[in-house]
């Protein structure tokens, strides 16, 4: 409460030299709009290209002018001195974080009682309905009457697709994840309408991602449609050149295929299926895809079997033997298969392929570690073992997990900061401390285990 006094106060203390800040004068601003659209009218203006382009700066502005003065981590002082006074403050919430509401007529801005910056804002309306959409469809008709003027045309385009972006990226900390994607989509559109303003199909993957987000927490014929554009978006990204930098379009554009499946099965199976096989084959590295093919081939009977992904990755390792992330997609589909000796084989070449890289030594000895839970927990289902045939394969269990010390030890060799290498080493150590030389080890990585927590 001290802070919200002090903000307050703050706030007050600048009204002085907020009196002549820029507001929203809605009639101004929609007279402006007026008289841009009497020159569409005016049969020797509307075939100008300047006549459409300053047609949608007006539009563009007046889109922009809620927010247009507000960033993201710009001090509360900026707010007060070029929005103006708030009409009212109160305290709430923005990404589930206590923030000040400064309200003002058009928007609600966020500000962190702690820091005093700006967050975020809500804009709670506009000068006119579908002020972006019409400022974007004149610059397309100024680009189509004279296309020397794309340069002008584009300043203009990827200044509102700036705005539109950083909508965007508000909205979705808001988790008004539809409305975001919508914005993003938006942006792509803007940077559209020449080429001069160099469209950017990140745009395009941000909204594909966020409307497939938004699809997948509607049902029926609702989310049927909402997975259809997510798919469009998506599809329209990658043929655009967008490739995100491991691959997770693939597995977003396979949520959008799966998401229609009600509506036909036979139809988007098939092409779930296909978005992550091209996925996996050019990120095989990818855990994200390589679980979602495995789920997919479990969930769905019919689709596949498991081990083609092995076939499909052996045929490309003939091609190209010293891919690394080839031989990692392929140790982690053996183990998704729980064929762990092909697993580790797999990874003891990614070893062989990177002698000096602290992963490969890593999740060698994961993987044995893995290997030998297993058979932990085979032994414990065995309950007609005798206690002396009990404690002779659980020797022989502890042998596989003694495998993985010299791995565990050359990954922290390389990294010893890594939490996860430090962690198994004090539990297997521990485990084999009747093992010789397996106390002292124990001692030397509990000491740094202990020091972590």
């Amino acid at each position: 409460m001290k802070k919200f006094l002090f903000l307050a106060a703050a706030l007050l203390v600048m009204a002085a030299q907020a009196a002549n800040a820029q507001k929203v004068n809605t009639a101004k601003e929609v007279a402006k709009l007026d008289k841009a659209d009497a020159t569409l009218v005016d049969e020797k203006k509307n075939t100008k290209a300047a006549t459409w382009i300053a047609h949608g700066k007006t539009y563009a502005d007046a889109y922009m002018l809620p927010t247009k003065e507000l960033l993201v981590n710009s001090p509360v002082q900026t707010l007060q001195m070029n929005v103006g006074q708030p009409e009212g403050m109160f305290e709430g919430m923005f990404a589930e974080t206590p923030v000040i509401v400064c309200s003002y007529e058009y928007v609600d801005v966020f500000v962190n009682p702690q820091t005093y910056m700006i967050v975020g804002w809500e804009q709670k309306k506009a000068v006119k309905e579908n002020l972006a959409e019409t400022a974007i469809a004149s610059y397309q008709k100024a680009y189509e009457l004279d296309p020397k003027a794309g340069s002008k045309i584009a300043a203009n385009a990827m200044t509102l697709a700036n705005a539109l972006a950083q909508q965007g990226d508000v909205l979705n900390l808001m988790g008004k994840t539809a409305e975001a994607a919508y914005n993003f989509e938006l942006a792509y559109r803007a940077q559209q309408v020449c080429p001069e303003a160099q469209a950017n199909a990140a745009n395009l993957y941000n909204a594909g991602l966020l409307y497939t987000i938004a699809a997948s927490g509607l049902e029926g014929e609702a989310a049927v449609a909402a997975f259809a554009k997510s798919q469009a978006v998506l599809s329209e990204a990658l043929e655009a050149g967008y490739k995100d930098e491991v691959g997770n379009i693939f597995y977003y554009l396979f949520h959008s295929y799966y998401g229609q499946k009600d509506a036909n099965r036979d139809e988007f199976l098939p092409k779930a299926k296909n978005a992550l096989l091209e996925g996996i084959k050019l990120y095989p590295k990818n855990a994200t895809i390589l679980d979602g093919l495995m789920n997919l081939y479990t969930a769905e009977k019919g689709i596949g079997d498991p081990a083609e992904l092995i076939s499909m990755i052996d045929e490309s390792l003939k091609a190209d033997p010293t891919n690394y992330d080839l031989w990692f997609g392929r140790g982690r589909v053996y183990n998704a298969l729980k064929n762990y000796d092909e697993c580790i084989k797999s990874f003891e070449k990614c070893v062989e392929l990177r002698p000096n890289d602290f992963e490969p030594y890593f999740y060698t000895g994961y993987f044995i570690i893995e290997k030998a839970n297993v058979l932990v927990e085979e032994l414990n289902t065995n309950s007609g073992l005798s206690y002396e045939a009990y404690e002779a394969e659980n020797d022989k269990i502890n042998l596989v997990y003694a495998e993985a010390i010299p791995w565990l030890e050359k990954a922290f060799s390389i990294k010893s900061d890594d939490a996860s290498t430090i962690s198994y080493l004090n539990s297997l150590c521990f485990r084999l401390r009747d093992m010789p030389g397996m106390m002292d080890k124990y001692n030397k990585y509990h000491e740094l285990y202990m020091q972590m927590q």
